[in-house]
C-alpha cells in the first residue's frame, strides 16, 4: 500500500543535533503577519518546525524571527531587522548563488535540516511561496559540495513491530538519492553495527517509537556510530497487502518469472520508513515512478568484513592522518571517473546479489541499480573480473586509449537521476550525448582490437586462458546498449554554443525557472523588453530544425526581423535622421526614439508620417508609431511561441532520457566496471602485481607478498619494502609469529588479509605468486583504544573483538590477531592467549596468523627447540607452525631489523631498542638495561618468574648502583 504520511508535521530529530530546547525557534514573540510574505513565512515555519526555513525573496534567500539569529551565527553573515506587525523582527539573508555554500555549513557541518522555500509568480503578478524540498545529510542530490567520488547513503533500520517480531534480525533499506541506487537486506542484530560500518551512511532513519527507548538493541548498536539519526512515524500497516514478487534481475536487465519471495517483513518496514522519509524530504523533487524496486542483498556470496576489521585494515580511511591517506583505497585507486571510484569503494566492502524485489502496492520512487560488489566469494565472478584485468594488462595501447576516453565521460548515473528528480538541464543533455558517443567509441575500439588479434597466427600464440579472457571482454563490451539515436536526437535539438554560454541557460533564461515552469505547466509571460532590439533574434538553445513547428516559427521570426530592419531604414530616410531607432520599454511600449534632434523636422511633418510624440529630453525624443507597435507585437508573440516550443522540446528530451534510463544506467555500470578493471591493470603494471589463482581449498599460499600502502609509503621515502611469504594449509593452518617490536609482524598480518581481499575483489595482488582458497570472512584483532564514554578499557575492547572472532569464524575464514592478552598480568594474558589459540585450532579451524610477545606460548603449543633454527617437534597441536623476525646487531650498539620472516621462535622482543630509537633519556635506557640483566639472572636462578623477594632485591640493587 502507498505510504500515507497524511498532513502530520514531519518528525525528524538527531541525537548529535542540539537538544530540543536549542532547536531553531520560529519566534519568541507573536507577530501578526500584515503582508503575504509574512503570512507565507509563518505558515511554512509552522509546517516545518524541525527545519531552518530559507525563503526565496527575489534574488535572495532570507531567514526571519529567532531562526535568523541562529542562521546568522552559523553562517557568519550579517544579522539585521525589518518592520513587521508594527515591530522589528530579526532577519538575515544571502544571494541565490551562495545557496550551496551555506547549505554545506548548515547541513553537512552543523547537521541541521534546511527547508528550501521557492517563489512562483502567479498570472496576476503575485507570488506563491512553498517549500519544495527539505535538505538533510542523507538526501543531497546535486549540490556542489557533494563528493561525487563517494556514495551519500540514507539508511533506514527497522524491525517488524507488533508482527512476527524477531529480535535477532532487523531490516535495512538504503539509497543514494543522487544516483538512484536502492538496496534492502535482512541482517542479524549482532551484525548490525558491522553492516552500518560497511554501508557508511550519512544519515539513519528510525521509527519514532525508538526515539525514547535507549535500551533498544538498535539504539545500542547505533550508539557507537557518529551519524545523524532521524525519526519518523511508521505507517500503521507498512507491509503490502499483495505478496512480494521477486524477479531475477539479470545483467541484461530482463525479467523472468516471479520466484520465491525474499523480502522479509523487517525489510518491508525499513523500506516504508525510508520512502516515507524521502517523501517528506524531497517533496516536489520526488520522482513519480510506478514501481519501487530495491535490489535485495544477501550475505552468502560476499566476504564478511566486520566494522573493526574495516578500520584496522584501513580499507577506506587511514588511521593516522585522517581521510584516505595511508588507506588501501588511496594506494590502489587508479580509476579516472567519479562513478568508477564509487564502484571501487563498494567493491572493497560491499556485494550485491542480482535480485530485484518489486512491491506493487508501494507507489514509490527509484529505479534500482544492480551492482555486483566485492570482495566476492563466487569464483565465476572473481574470474570474470580478473579476465578483464588480464586482457587490459596485456594490451597497454588499448588500455591507454580506453582510459583517455573514460576521462572525457560524464557520470551518467547521476545525470539520469537528476532528470528523474526534475533537475536536469541543457548541459546535462549535452553530457548524456557526449557520454553516449564515448561509449560507442569504447565499444568500437575494443571490438576492433579484439578482431585484429583474432587471426590464425594470433590464436595459435594465445593460450586457452588468454582466449577465455578475451571472450569475457568481448561479452562485456557487447552488453553496451546502442543509444546513438538518443545522442543524435539531442545533437539535433541542442545548440551547444548557446546552451553552455554563461552557465546553464535555455531560451535566454534560467534553467531552474524553466524546469519549474515545465513541472508546474505554467505559461510564462514574455515582456516586450525581452525581445531583442539589435535587429537579430536572440540566441536560442534549441535548434530550429528540431521540429517543423520550431522551423516555421524561426522562419517567421527571421521575416519579422527583416521587416523591422526595412521599417527602421525607411523611417530614417523619411525623417532625415540616421539616429532614429525602433525599440521597446516597459512603460513606453513599442516606440521610436530619435537622438541628435538638431536637424529634426517639425512635429507636424512627423505627425503626417504617423509619429506621435510621447516624451522628450534634452537629447532625445520618443514617439509612438502604430505599424511598429503591430510589428513589435508580432515579434513578441513569435518569440513567446518559440520560448514555449523550446520548453516543450526540452520536456520531450527530458522524457526521452527517462525512457532510456534503464539502458543509460546499464551502460554506466558497464563503463564503471571497465574503469575499475583498467585501474587494476594500470596498478598491476605500476606495482608489478600478479594474477592470483583462487579455488575452494583451505590454502593460502603467497610468495613474497607485499603491503600495497606501506610499500608506496616507503618508495616515496626512497626505501624498499621487504616482502614475506605465507603458506597456510590444512597441515599448517595456524602460525604463531614472534619477534621484536617494529620488525614488521603487524604489517605481515595486515598484508595477508589485504592480499586476500584484493584477490577476491578481482584485482591482481602484490606478490610473486598467489594461490588462495576463497575466504568467506576476514577478521582482525589488531590495534585498539579505550572507549571511556561507554566504560570500556583498552583491554575490554580487545576482549570484545576477540570474542566476536571466536563466535563467528568458520573453516573458510581468515583471522589475523596481534597481541591478544596484553593489558593484563603476564599469567592472565598468557592464559587468554593460549585459550584463544586452542579455540581457533579446535573449534573454528580457520586459517590464522597469531602474533604475540608471549614466547612461552610456543612452548605450550609444542615447540621444542632452544634456538631460532631448532626444529618444531609436533605435539598435540600438529597443524601449528612458528615463524619469527629478528634484529641484526652490527656493532657499536647499532642494529637493523630483519623484516624477513623465517621459521622459529624469537624469545627477545628488543623493546629497549625501540625505547632508544624513540629518544628516551640515556640514563633511563642505562637503568633499563641493568634492570633487564638482573631480571634475566634472577629468572635463570629461580627457574621461572622471580618471586616478590627476588624482585625487591633487583629494585634495591639497581637503585644503589646509581647512587
Amino acid at each position: 500500500m502507498a505510504l500515507d504520511v497524511g498532513t502530520e508535521e514531519p518528525k525528524h530529530t538527531s541525537p548529535i543535533m542540539p537538544s530540543e530546547d536549542k532547536l531553531p525557534l520560529q519566534s519568541s514573540r507573536t507577530v501578526f503577519p500584515r503582508t503575504q510574505l509574512a503570512f507565507d513565512i509563518t505558515e511554512n515555519l509552522a509546517k516545518f518546525p524541525h527545519c531552518i526555513l530559507l525563503t526565496r525573496v527575489g534574488n535572495f534567500y532570507e531567514s526571519y524571527f529567532d531562526q535568523a539569529i541562529e542562521v546568522a551565527r552559523l553562517l557568519t553573515i550579517k544579522l539585521t531587522t525589518r518592520s513587521w506587525g508594527g515591530q522589528r523582527v530579526p532577519m538575515c539573508g544571502f544571494p541565490l548563488a551562495h545557496l550551496d555554500r551555506h547549505l554545506k555549513r548548515l547541513v553537512q557541518t552543523n547537521k541541521r535540516f534546511a527547508a528550501v522555500c521557492e517563489e512562483f509568480r502567479r498570472r496576476d503578478g503575485s507570488f506563491e511561496r512553498r517549500v519544495v524540498r527539505v535538505v538533510t545529510p542523507g538526501t543531497l542530490i546535486d549540490e556542489s559540495f557533494v563528493d561525487h567520488f563517494e556514495n551519500n547513503y540514507l539508511l533506514a533500520v527497522s524491525t517488524s513491530e507488533g508482527r512476527e517480531f524477531t529480535p535477532q534480525s532487523v531490516g535495512l533499506a538504503w539509497t543514494d538519492v543522487a544516483t538512484g541506487e536502492f538496496y534492502s537486506q535482512t541482517v542479524s542484530m549482532d551484525s548490525l553495527r558491522d553492516e552500518i560500518a560497511r554501508i557508511g551512511p550519512r544519515e539513519l532513519v528510525l521509527s519514532s517509537s525508538l526515539k525514547s527507548d535507549s535500551s533498544s538493541p538498535i539504539q545500542q548498536a547505533l550508539a557507537e556510530e557518529e551519524v545523524t539519526v532521524s525519526y519518523i512515524d511508521l505507517p500503521p500497516d507498512p507491509y503490502p497487502s499483495k505478496a512480494l514478487t521477486v524477479l531475477e534481475h539479470m545483467s541484461s536487465e530482463t525479467e523472468t518469472e516471479p520466484s520465491t519471495p525474499v523480502c522479509s517483513h523487517n525489510e518491508s518496514s525499513a523500506i516504508a520508513l525510508l520512502t516515507g522519509f524521502l517523501q517528506e524530504s524531497l517533496l516536489e523533487h520526488m520522482p513519480h515512478i510506478a514501481a519501487f524496486s530495491p535490489t535485495h542483498q544477501s550475505s552468502e556470496s560476499r566476504v564478511h568484513i566486520d566494522a573493526h576489521t574495516i578500520k584496522a585494515l584501513e580499507l577506506r580511511e587511514g588511521n593516522r592522518e585522517g581521510g584516505v591517506t595511508g588507506s588501501l583505497m588511496s594506494a590502489i585507486k587508479r580509476t579516472v571517473t567519479s562513478s568508477g571510484t564509487r564502484l571501487l569503494g563498494r567493491w572493497l566492502c560491499v556485494h550485491f546479489v542480482v535480485v530485484k524485489v518489486i512491491i506493487p502496492d508501494l507507489s514509490l520512487i527509484m529505479l534500482s541499480l544492480t551492482r555486483i560488489g566485492s570482495p566476492s566469494t563466487v569464483a565465476s565472478t572473481i574470474n570474470s573480473r580478473q579476465a578483464l584485468v588480464a586482457v587490459f594488462h596485456s594490451l597497454p595501447h588499448l588500455r591507454n586509449d580506453l582510459v583517455r576516453l573514460l576521462k572525457q565521460s560524464e557520470d551518467a548515473t547521476r545525470i539520469v537521476q537528476k532528470f528523474l528528480l526534475g533537475k536536469g538541464d541543457m548541459e546535462d543533455l549535452l553530457a548524456i550525448r557526449d557520454t553516449i558517443r564515448i561509449w560507442s567509441r569504447i565499444r568500437d575500439i575494443t571490438e576492433s582490437e579484439l578482431d585484429s588479434t583474432s587471426t590464425v597466427t594470433d590464436q595459435i600464440n594465445l593460450s586457452e586462458s588468454d582466449k577465455q579472457d578475451r571472450a569475457t571482454l568481448r561479452s562485456a563490451i557487447g552488453t553496451f546498449a546502442d543509444l546513438r539515436n538518443l545522442a543524435e536526437k539531442i545533437d539535433l535539438a541542442v545548440d551547444e554554443s548557446v546552451a553552455t554560454k554563461k552557465g546553464k541557460t535555455i531560451a535566454g533564461g534560467d534553467v531552474e525557472g524553466i524546469d519549474e515552469a515545465i513541472l508546474e505547466g505554467e505559461d510564462l509571460d514574455i515582456a516586450p523588453q525581452a525581445t531583442s532590439l539589435g535587429g537579430e533574434s536572440r540566441p536560442w538553445s534549441i535548434k530550429p530544425q528540431f521540429s517543423s513547428l520550431l522551423t516555421g516559427l524561426h522562419d517567421k521570426l527571421s521575416r519579422l526581423y527583416s521587416e523591422r530592419t526595412t521599417m527602421e531604414l525607411d523611417l530614417q530616410v523619411r525623417c532625415g535622421v540616421s539616429s532614429l531607432a525602433l525599440g521597446s520599454a516597459t512603460f513606453q511600449g513599442w516606440h521610436v526614439r530619435i537622438t541628435k534632434t538638431k536637424n529634426l523636422r517639425n512635429l507636424g511633418e512627423l505627425s503626417e508620417l504617423g509619429l506621435f510624440e510621447v516624451s522628450r529630453s534634452a537629447s532625445s525624443r520618443t514617439y509612438l508609431y502604430a505599424p511598429w507597435t503591430a510589428l513589435g507585437t508580432s515579434l513578441m508573440e513569435t518569440e513567446a511561441a518559440i520560448y514555449q516550443a523550446e520548453k516543450a522540446a526540452f520536456a520531450s528530451l527530458r522524457s526521452e532520457v527517462k525512457i532510456y534510463g534503464t539502458e543509460l544506467r546499464r551502460n554506466g555500470r558497464i563503463s564503471d566496471e571497465l574503469d575499475v578493471a583498467l585501474a587494476f591493470a594500470n596498478l598491476a603494471e605500476e606495482l608489478k602485481l600478479v594474477r592470483p589463482t583462487l579455488d575452494n581449498s583451505n590454502e593460502y599460499n603467497v610468495v613474497n607478498g607485499r603491503h600495497p600502502a606501506v610499500e608506496l609509503g616507503l618508495l616515496n621515502n626512497g626505501r624498499n619494502f621487504v616482502p614475506n611469504s605465507v603458506h597456510l594449509h590444512p597441515r599448517s593452518r595456524l602460525h604463531v609469529i614472534t619477534g621484536p617490536n617494529m620488525a614488521g609482524k603487524s604489517t605481515l598480518l595486515r598484508q595477508t588479509a589485504l592480499i586476500a581481499i584484493l584477490a577476491q575483489t578481482g584485482s591482481f595482488v602484490p606478490a610473486e605468486f598467489a594461490r588462495i582458497g576463497i575466504v568467506d570472512k576476514v577478521f582482525s584483532r589488531i590495534g585498539a583504544k579505550d572507549d571511556i564514554y561507554r566504560d570500556r578499557s583498552t583491554f575490554m575492547v580487545e576482549m570484545l573483538e576477540t570474542a566476536e572472532i571466536l563466535k563467528k569464524a568458520t573453516e573458510k575464514s581468515l583471522v589475523i590477531m596481534d597481541e591478544v592478552g596484553r593489558g593484563t598480568t603476564v599469567k592472565d594474558g598468557l592464559a587468554i592467549a593460549f585459550a584463544t589459540i586452542h579455540h581457533l585450532y579446535t573449534v573454528n579451524k580457520c586459517r590464522t596468523l597469531f602474533a604475540t610477545h608471549f614466547h612461552n606460548l610456543a612452548d605450550m603449543l609444542g615447540y621444542n627447540g632452544e634456538g631460532l633454527s631448532s626444529p618444531h617437534v609436533k605435539g598435540v597441536f600438529p597443524d601449528v607452525d612458528f615463524y619469527c623476525t629478528d634484529v641484526d646487531e652490527i656493532g657499536d650498539g647499532y642494529f637493523t631489523y630483519s623484516h624477513r620472516m623465517h621459521k622459529g621462535v624469537n624469545r627477545d622482543s628488543h623493546g629497549l631498542k625501540v625505547a632508544q630509537m624513540a629518544g628516551m633519556p640515556t640514563g633511563v635506557i642505562a637503568i633499563a638495561l641493568e634492570t633487564l640483566e638482573r631480571l634475566q639472572d634472577e629468572a635463570s636462578t629461580s627457574a621461572g618468574i622471580p618471586n616478590a623477594t627476588a624482585m625487591r632485591s633487583v629494585g634495591e640493587a639497581v637503585y644503589h648502583s646509581r647512587q
